[in-house]
């Protein structure tokens, strides 16, 4: 699936389905020439073999429906991680701007080219799976700079907490973004899913159909169905890569409304 998940998905989604369909009706015809004549049914053997292709579909389709909810999940949880870190940044350039000068043009200007780098740099990274590490430095920059402000007065004081609170939330967001890149499907449900459509498609084939060309028909459909199942699986499988990743927009939005002065 690597290879179809590199592409964009106008062109992946139509080439999986092409393939599994053709792959299929091409099995299903050499199977019906040489196999199938040489079957023998009985009376009641139709309906045990349908019995058991509800059965295997049964199965197959829970197993594929967990996958697919988990899948879904973890994209919406991502989505909602990135949106909170936006959130975090967004307080946390807000409370900086109530710092006395020079501090506070310093601090806002490290914000401003941190949010920068996170939306050019950083998030091309993660949509080619990678985990970007230049934001670390320029975190470091901007908690040096905060670690060393003395407060004069009360108010400042209350600033200084609140800001080193936002400041950590935003930490912790980002990290969870981070650990967020990398995260996919382990290869063993690959596994269940790939091998599982072949065991379910094959077992369409035990069927004494007349007609070959509705038991093509029967099957084609069957086919393109599952395909568009493990379609969507492999769409949103890893958050952030793909046409359906996860985008900066939030972090475009508050850069857009917060830093653009």
């Amino acid at each position: 699936m690597g290879f179809l998940s590199n592409l964009p998905l106008i062109v992946s989604g139509p080439l999986l389905l092409a393939a599994l369909v053709s792959i299929s009706l091409l099995s299903l015809n050499w199977f019906r020439k040489h196999k199938l004549p040489r079957l023998r049914f009985g009376e009641g053997d139709p309906e045990f073999s349908a019995a058991m292709v509800a059965s295997i579909m049964v199965f197959y389709g829970l197993a594929t429906a967990l996958i697919a909810v988990n899948v879904w999940e973890v994209h919406e949880k991502v989505k909602d991680i990135a949106k909170h870190e936006a959130a975090s940044l967004a307080v946390l350039y807000r409370d900086v701007s109530e710092y006395p000068e020079p501090v506070r043009t310093v601090m806002r200007e490290q914000i401003r080219a941190y949010t920068e780098q996170l939306i050019h740099d950083a998030w091309p990274m993660q949509r080619r799976g990678q985990v970007p590490t230049e934001g670390v430095q320029l975190m470091h920059a901007f908690q040096s700079t905060l670690m060393h402000f003395e407060p004069t007065n009360e108010a400042q004081k209350v600033l200084a907490v609140n800001t080193l609170a936002a400041y950590n939330e935003m930490l912790r967001s980002r990290r969870l973004r981070l650990d967020s890149v990398e995260r996919a499907l382990p290869g063993l449900l690959w596994w269940v899913i790939v091998l599982g459509a072949v065991i379910s498609l094959v077992s369409a084939f035990y069927f004494p159909v007349v007609d070959a060309h509705v038991h093509r028909a029967q099957v084609g459909l069957l086919a393109a169905f599952i395909g568009l199942v493990i379609f969507m699986i492999m769409a949103l499988d890893r958050p952030f890569h793909g046409d359906l990743g996860v985008q900066p927009h939030a972090f475009e939005i508050i850069y857009q409304q917060l830093m653009s002065d």
